[in-house]
């Protein structure tokens, strides 16, 4: 069983998860246990983002930043017994609220919270939760599953 010490910085998570590089969004874990983490990123004011299209980051790619907490979620559980993380599929998301246009634009961190909500056979439900200086972007509920 292994713990990994807190923070959590980007060279840590890029093991835990199949995104590497530019296309890594996270920069940081705060926290997390069984159910849930707690991430911060700073990334979407990257003038070069490779999401980015004319230097504008929608606020669509608030569901990538909460896919990527969650593959970094279930990394952790993988690593705390021994194991890595197999390939996952975002199949869908539902309940998606957001409340601006774009991302590129803000000058505080991204706050990023995932919350399991169902885990079996490769199946996993997440909530998600992004805001920035206690002010909510985006919230929603995605349906992540495993390949063989």
């Amino acid at each position: 069983m292994t713990d990994h010490p807190l923070p959590l910085e980007r060279s840590d998570l890029e093991r835990l998860m199949p995104h590497a590089g530019d296309m890594c969004l996270i920069d940081r874990v705060e926290t997390w246990d069984e159910t849930r983490l707690q991430a911060r990123c700073w990334s979407h004011r990257q003038a070069d983002h490779p999401l980015a299209r004319d230097g504008r980051l929608s606020i669509w790619h608030a569901l990538e930043y909460g896919a990527q907490a969650m593959a970094i979620h279930g990394g952790l559980l993988a690593a705390r017994q021994g194991q890595q993380l197999g390939q996952g599929l975002l199949a869908g998301a539902r309940d998606l609220i957001f409340t601006r246009a774009t991302l590129s634009d803000l000058a505080g961190d991204l706050e990023i919270e995932v919350t399991q909500q169902f885990a079996q056979m490769g199946s996993l439900i997440y909530d998600f939760r992004i805001e920035t200086q206690g002010h909510c972007l985006a919230t929603g509920t995605a349906t992540v599953v495993g390949r063989p």
